[in-house]
């Protein structure tokens, strides 16, 4: 959480979808014809500038095409790139496929990768997605731990020809190709115009995706795009333009497309329990790459006993609370990782994941009980209220501690200065979205002390360390899976947090769609067909 806003949108973002059965596939409808315009419900956009945007990716990914991308599978397939290739892990070498333009009919070149990442990367540009490029080689010298940076590119990025550019990073990472893939999209280029005046680039941005934009978007206002002609990826779009409208209460959206007004909507919260009943099979539950657990305060030393975390952990009736809050769209979590990744060790976690109370009990008393209250902690504000009171029920109920409670904080801001100043008083709500669909992503920035929700767990271990270094440089995907499902292990012993669910990513639409295909946990915005 420490790194970047991004950490705390996405947690936003789940803390909105509670950022999961009953429900319909995605692309389980019947075929629709191309063509037509569609109205998609998104809350405001804070940037459009692919290296800055926290929250807008469905606006940004619909403007830019990444190099690689990810399908429901997890199987990459190229898109801007032609290969991306390395005999070493640490060197890359990225072609590219010939004959791309950007919107401003400018050709996309190895040079506008390259000049885009290295903007991206400087510190003087403060771009929120800049940690996305930490593993290039330096990375440090734009962003040194103190004092001045000592260079203004990368010198890692080297452009060999027009289509071809190489990458060295500083450590063997076969996890490489999956972070080029759609959601970073700090690995988007820009065309050269871009630099002239940025301000204006971020409010009408030119990208080399499926659509382009019509016209500079304004604060609290809807904007559209229009399907780009001479787009010259396979995933070209299949409706002519959509309409971005912003919404403050995502109530307001969902009855919008209950009523037809609008056409697409990431389904809100407090709309779970109904959505199957109000849409039918136009509710759509994707696999997503993210995780919910609860959190400890590690330094307080009534939870620095394991069991005592197991025993919280083994008192929540996750069935339950996934019926009576979710609806039944999400999935209880058996692993440190979600179930939608590759090699994630499903039961991993075994009986301290599973509902016990009595076992629960005896091992609290095993660990010398809980004295005082519990405090399970949450941020006020953000619509989880009803979830964390379960937690709190389930806990006194189930664990025997008389004295338990639901706190929230005044507001998201405040619930993350807690965890940083190391003030939070219990069990607490945590989570990670991953913007890569491998455990990598996931384990380093939960469990490591340079990952970016460090300050979210408050655990880090040397042998973690260096597990993930040895899984990092697996040479094939299957020695990766072992080796990842030994960082699990050993993080297991530790228990440092609850897992509670993988996430689902849903979805509600208007009659208006036929289909709501499917990538890495969010809709292929160019697949959306109309009936």
């Amino acid at each position: 959480m420490r790194a970047t806003r991004t950490t705390l949108v996405t947690a936003a973002v789940t803390i909105a979808a509670l950022s999961l059965g009953g429900c319909a596939a995605g692309g389980d409808s019947a075929e629709g014809g191309s063509g037509g315009t569609l109205v998609y419900a998104t809350g405001e956009p804070d940037h459009l500038t692919p290296g800055r945007q926290t929250v807008a990716f469905t606006q940004v990914m619909s403007l830019f095409a990444p190099l690689v991308s990810v399908d429901e599978d997890n199987a990459i397939t190229y898109v801007q790139a032609e290969s991306v290739e390395s005999d070493d892990n640490v060197t890359w070498t990225i072609t590219l496929r010939d004959g791309w333009t950007f919107q401003d009919g400018t050709p996309v070149t190895a040079q506008s990768y390259v000049d885009a990442w290295n903007h991206t990367a400087d510190a003087a540009n403060a771009f929120e997605n800049s940690g996305q490029l930490a593993g290039i080689v330096g990375y440090t010298d734009l962003n040194p731990a103190e004092g001045e940076p000592t260079a203004s590119e990368m010198s890692g990025l080297t452009v060999v020809d027009d289509t071809t550019f190489t990458v060295e990073l500083s450590h063997a990472d076969s996890q490489f190709p999956l972070q080029l893939s759609q959601a970073q999209t700090g690995f988007y280029p820009m065309p050269e115009s871009a630099y002239d005046d940025m301000d204006a680039y971020d409010r009408e941005p030119i990208g080399n995706g499926p659509f382009e934009m019509t016209e500079p978007w304004e604060d609290d206002a809807e904007f559209t795009v229009e399907k780009y002609a001479d787009y010259q990826g396979d995933d070209a779009a299949q409706v002519d333009s959509i309409t971005y409208r912003s919404y403050s209460d995502q109530n307001t959206a969902y009855t919008d497309v209950l009523a037809g007004n609008a056409d697409v909507l990431f389904l809100p919260a407090s709309k779970m329990t109904s959505a199957e009943a109000d849409f039918g099979d136009r509710l759509y539950s994707f696999d997503a790459p993210g995780i919910d657990y609860l959190g400890f305060p590690l330094t307080d030393e009534r939870y620095s006993d394991v069991r005592v975390r197991q025993a919280i952990s083994m008192s929540i009736d996750r069935d339950a609370v996934n019926n009576a809050i979710y609806g039944g769209l999400y999935e209880p979590a058996t692993a440190f990782t979600p179930s939608a990744m590759d090699g994630t060790p499903e039961g991993l976690c075994g009986e301290y994941c599973e509902f016990d109370p009595e076992a629960a009990k005896a091992l609290l008393a095993e660990a010398g009980g809980f004295d005082g209250t519990m405090e399970i902690v949450y941020p006020g504000g953000s619509g989880v209220d009803s979830l964390f009171e379960a937690y709190a029920n389930q806990i006194r109920q189930n664990l025997g501690v008389d004295d338990v409670v639901a706190t929230p904080s005044t507001d998201w801001a405040e619930y993350y200065q807690g965890l940083v100043d190391r003030t939070t008083a219990g069990p607490h709500f945590g989570h990670w979205g991953a913007l890569y669909v491998s455990q990598q992503n996931t384990l380093r920035s939960l469990f490591t002390e340079a990952g970016g929700c460090y300050d979210c767990t408050w655990y880090s271990s040397p042998d973690v360390d260096a597990l993930l270094d040895e899984a990092d440089q697996a040479a094939t995907p299957e020695a990766a899976t072992d080796a990842y499902r030994a960082v699990q292990e050993r993080v297991l012993e530790d228990f440092p947090v609850a897992p509670t669910f993988s996430d689902k990513y849903s979805y509600v639409t208007s009659e208006k769609i036929a289909t709501l295909p499917q990538a890495a946990g969010s809709p292929i915005v160019q697949g959306i067909t109309l009936k």
